[in-house]
């Protein structure tokens, strides 16, 4: 289990990805040693990782939520091999080991149609098929669970140590961040979004490890030191690039994961995705295409906690016409690194 300490780390990486080990103890008010000491072990024992991501919106990319049913015996595999694949960003099997969960990223409409018309069909280990494509993300990138250990005052401190703004927007007051702008909606006006062929190798090392240094990433790709740091710095500002923080649930106590299948009445749609973003629960909730028009991540103590969220916060929600609960009994990936 994660500490106060551990905690306050943990949420200064969600303002601030890259911040230096030298910034997070003087928001801390622990040696740069010690921060560095806390940093490795919870890479270590708590699967923490901060990873570059591509805003695939930005560029065109349309995000799909797919669900698979495979014959028994046969789901596992099928899962690994999704897993491997690099247009898939995570990958769980549910329910009881029959059923695959993932999300592809489909960069162009050729790379879409060969994993849904003639990929997945073409396995007779594949039962049924449902792909749901990604409208609207209700959901901030950071959740509040890994959000809300630092005072107002650190934060202040932290922004001051990044130059007075950090390029993923601090907390407002509560532990909250800025939700995503809507997907396909109008965004602020940010610099010109352009992805260059020679950013493929940064972007790669920024996949594996987002903390790394500017002096350990031009030494992978041969760039300059300095030209590392303005790429980075460009593509932040630009939004194409921003930095996702991931831990093991069980470090936060969380031991039971579902994914939710909501029904909702298309007037109450909006109201009911902003509702479930505000749960401390839910890390995740989008509107889709499909039957099922709202799905959700959600993160639960146990299962009594499960329990008590379905009859309760859940069940109060407006518009709702049914739910269905896919408990997640394996994750084969997840921000986009094999586990």
């Amino acid at each position: 289990m994660l500490d106060a300490i551990d905690r306050q780390i943990v949420h200064i990486l969600t303002i601030e990805p890259r911040a230096s080990f030298r910034a997070i103890a003087e928001v801390v008010q622990i040696s740069d040693q010690t921060a560095a000491r806390r940093y490795r072990r919870l890479t270590e024992s708590a699967g923490l990782r901060v990873l570059g991501v591509l805003d695939g919106d930005r560029l065109g990319w349309v995000s799909w939520f797919v669900r698979l049913q495979a014959t028994p015996g046969n789901a596992e595999a099928i899962a690994e091999a999704l897993a491997r694949r690099p247009d898939t960003r995570w990958v769980h099997l549910a329910s009881a080991g029959t059923e695959i969960t993932c999300e592809f990223e489909a960069r162009t409409a050729e790379q879409r149609d060969a994993l849904f018309l003639r990929g997945l069909p073409g396995s007779r280990r594949v039962v049924q098929i449902s792909a749901h494509s990604l409208l609207h993300n209700y959901t901030p990138h950071a959740w509040a669970e890994l959000s809300n250990a630092l005072s107002a005052d650190q934060i202040k401190v932290l922004a001051l140590l990044a130059g007075g703004t950090t390029p993923q927007d601090p907390p407002a007051p509560g532990g909250t961040h800025p939700p995503r702008p809507p997907l396909g909606g109008p965004r602020a006006p940010r610099a010109a979004a352009v992805l260059l062929p020679e950013d493929e190798p940064l972007l790669a090392e920024l996949a594996r490890d987002g903390r790394a240094s500017h002096a350990a990433l031009a030494t992978a790709i041969h760039w300059h030191e300095s030209t590392v740091r303005r790429r980075i710095e460009e593509l932040r500002q630009s939004g194409l690039l921003y930095f996702e923080v991931d831990i093991d649930n069980r470090g936060l106590g969380r031991t039971v994961q579902a994914t939710l299948w909501l029904a909702v009445e298309p007037a109450r749609l909006e109201e009911a995705g902003r509702a479930l973003a505000g749960h401390p629960e839910v890390p995740f909730a989008a509107a889709t295409t499909g039957s099922t028009n709202l799905v959700v991540t959600a993160i639960f103590r146990d299962t009594e906690h499960l329990y008590e969220y379905l009859t309760g916060q859940l069940a109060s929600l407006p518009g709702v016409r049914s739910v269905e609960t896919a408990p997640v009994i394996r994750t084969l990936k997840r921000t986009g690194a094999v586990h």
